[in-house]
């Protein structure tokens, strides 16, 4: 292997990094504001659901009752990377403020970012190379003193910075 090459993880390795009950948090959240998005989200989501989420009784599982789409979702999220991406791209949507925050935030600090609004989806996966020292503890609380009236917690720093960063902390790097 060079030393040019980049090793991705695929989106579902995501999971590995977050804790069970947040998990199902990020996939009730997405899924209960499902009806009030706009028609193209909405509509791009329920593909998703009909495609990867595979309800007991229901050829469509985007017409399953919310409760159960929730719940099949969760473990769908766990094993389909392209599933997960979707649902991360969607969650950060619905959290414009946090992501526009959290790209201030990283750019302030040196990292180098896509566009907020650059696809991620279409990317491979995770890079696995993170800055070193910069820990989701050292990040969180950087964003609290750059946004002290910010109500976000430190798993929704965490994710979004994931999410934006397009990174997995494996591998601690020095800046590059």
């Amino acid at each position: 292997m060079s030393e040019k090459s980049v090793a991705f993880l695929p989106f579902r390795a995501i999971n590995e990094f977050m804790r069970e009950d947040y998990r199902q948090t990020v996939v009730s959240t997405v899924l209960h504001a499902l009806p009030d998005l706009p028609e193209a989200r909405r509509n791009a989501l329920n593909r998703q659901i009909k495609k990867y989420v595979q309800i007991p009784g229901f050829r469509n599982s985007a017409l399953a009752p919310l409760s159960l789409k929730i719940k099949i979702s969760i473990s769908t999220f766990q094993k389909s990377s392209d599933f997960a991406a979707n649902l991360l791209a969607e969650w950060s949507n619905q959290n414009e403020e946090l992501r526009q925050n959290v790209l201030n935030l990283l750019t302030s600090r040196g990292w180098e970012l896509l566009p907020s609004d650059a696809d991620r989806t279409k990317l491979p996966g995770f890079l696995t190379r993170w800055p070193a020292g910069e820990d989701f503890e050292v990040l969180y609380k950087a964003y609290q003193e750059m946004y002290p009236d910010s109500h976000s917690s430190s798993d929704d720093v965490s994710l979004m910075t994931v999410w934006l960063s397009g990174r997995l902390p494996v591998e601690k790097v020095e800046r590059e």
